[in-house]
């Protein structure tokens, strides 16, 4: 499973509308990948209709939520200190304040927290949210309260999410949860259980609602979203199983793409994470087809050598992932890749490292998500590969790999060098507050002057300069996309 850590992100506390009917407080914070922070959203739906508003101030909430992430060490290490934050202010400040720990990090740790260290009062895996209400009412009667059960139907399908710290513009709709790939690194499978997809119709009435509020880009979520397949619910695992009707009217992701694409014409659409051995061609053709569906995948591999992503179990070889590639920069010419990259996993020799590097000149990947290895407990890696090689080297080996990738970057940015390119303006330019700041098609941010635009426009930007991984230019007037 890949995760795209938004380092500016983590730890964000969400705020959203205030109820006046609502006594209760809640602060609640996220750490990990886009699939945390649309899962306290859907939280913070459910506890709203509890009494509870959100705040930002710690010191005054009576319930402390945080959700959880466990694929790399340092989001836990970061968790656990907030852990010990929130503690000391329930005894000095805030006896009355309650803890609980959300997502991934609660159901690996569950008796370490409750029983062992005594330092949250509820724990709630990923599919167990709904059922909050029961687990506060424990809680308030004075008895620790868990529930990390996986679910082989949940998807929160009918649960509309609260959209917090939200620009209006963007948003993540999830349509699929938990995994069945078991790469050998990954906890996922196991803290966020088996693979099922989401109601094809609950999905495109999420995302008429937020047509209807304004918003005009959409990020299709999951932890695989190619893999997604419905035909009337349960597992993917389970759909050999299913009736001939079942089967006949099934939908697979590239229909759903193409279901989204026609029903929204004026939406933008953007799906992550994918994984290279689901990526079927039907959804490279839907891509090109619709102009309203971004030039931008997001296709992990995490290694360039076959022997390594063997050991891994990522299920596609150097070759065959070569081989996606080729067909990508075949049938949408120009389109954005980036990659996810773990240096220094067991067994790692520096030929290994050497095909990571090859493959990352042959893809040029536009940008990507690096890191060191880091062993996770509960992981087959963890129970039967030592982790060898040393740290210095996994060191090494990732400046190397973050090193190639900014050449890469410079080099894919500057393609746009003396294009129009079309932008949705998301909010203003960290930079400047005379300058807006978007995205084009191909996921790259580029900032302009203000002039008379807003975001949620879509704006076409002639391209004069660049860094990196931003492009700097001017509007010349809007794009075919927005409304007029």
């Amino acid at each position: 499973m890949e995760k795209e850590l938004d380092e500016k992100k983590q730890g964000t506390s969400l705020v959203l509308e205030q109820k006046a009917e609502n006594t209760k407080k809640l602060f609640i914070e996220s750490y990990g990948c886009a699939m945390n922070f649309s899962d306290s959203e859907i939280v913070a739906s459910i506890l709203t209709e509890q009494g509870y508003n959100t705040t930002q101030n710690l010191e005054e909430a009576d319930l402390v939520l945080v959700n959880t992430c466990s694929i790399r060490d340092k989001a836990e290490q970061t968790v656990r200190k907030r852990l010990e934050k929130y503690n000391a202010i329930k005894r000095s400040i805030n006896p009355g304040m309650k803890v609980g720990v959300l997502g991934c990090m609660a159901e690996r740790l569950k008796d370490q927290f409750l029983e062992q260290e005594k330092i949250v009062d509820m724990v709630v895996g990923p599919d167990a949210y709904k059922d909050l209400p029961n687990l506060l009412k424990e809680v308030d009667e004075g008895r620790d309260a868990i529930n990390v059960i996986l679910s082989k139907e949940e998807t929160y399908g009918d649960i509309a999410p609260v959209r917090l710290n939200s620009n209006g513009v963007n948003a993540f709709v999830s349509i699929t949860r938990g995994c069945d790939n078991m790469c050998t690194f990954c906890v996922v499978p196991f803290t966020r259980g088996r693979e099922r997809s989401r109601e094809p119709q609950s999905i495109l009435e999420e995302i008429k609602d937020l047509w209807d509020r304004g918003f005009k880009e959409i990020c299709l979520l999951g932890q695989n979203v190619d893999s997604y397949l419905w035909y009337g619910g349960g597992l993917k695992k389970d759909f050999v199983k299913a009736t001939e009707m079942q089967k006949a009217t099934a939908v697979d992701f590239a229909q759903l793409l193409e279901q989204c694409a026609i029903a929204f014409p004026k939406m933008r659409f953007r799906f992550s994470t994918s994984n290279p051995q689901d990526m079927h061609e039907e959804v490279l053709h839907v891509i090109a087809k619709y102009d309203n569906v971004c030039n931008y995948i997001h296709l992990p591999v995490q290694s360039g050598s076959t022997r390594i992503l063997k050991e891994m179990n990522r299920q596609h070889t150097r070759e065959e992932y070569m081989e996606l590639v080729d067909k990508i920069k075949r049938i949408i010419p120009g389109c954005s890749i980036s990659q996810d990259m773990i240096s220094g996993f067991p067994t790692e020799t520096e030929e290994d490292h050497q095909d990571t590097l090859s493959l990352m000149e042959y893809v040029e990947y536009d940008f990507g998500y690096m890191f060191a290895y880091s062993e996770r407990p509960g992981t087959l890696a963890a129970r039967k590969m030592e982790d060898d090689v040393p740290e210095e080297v996994k060191k090494r080996r990732l400046q190397d790999i973050v090193d190639l990738q900014q050449v890469l970057s410079e080099k894919r940015t500057k393609r746009f060098l003396g294009q129009t390119v079309e932008i949705l303006i998301e909010k203003e330019s960290k930079k400047s507050d005379k300058h807006w700041s978007g995205r084009n098609s191909e996921n790259v941010v580029t900032v302009f002057p203000k002039e008379h635009y807003k975001p949620g426009d879509f704006v076409l930007v002639k391209v004069s300069d660049c860094t990196t991984a931003t492009l700097i230019g001017e509007a010349v007037g809007y794009s075919e996309m927005q409304i007029v």
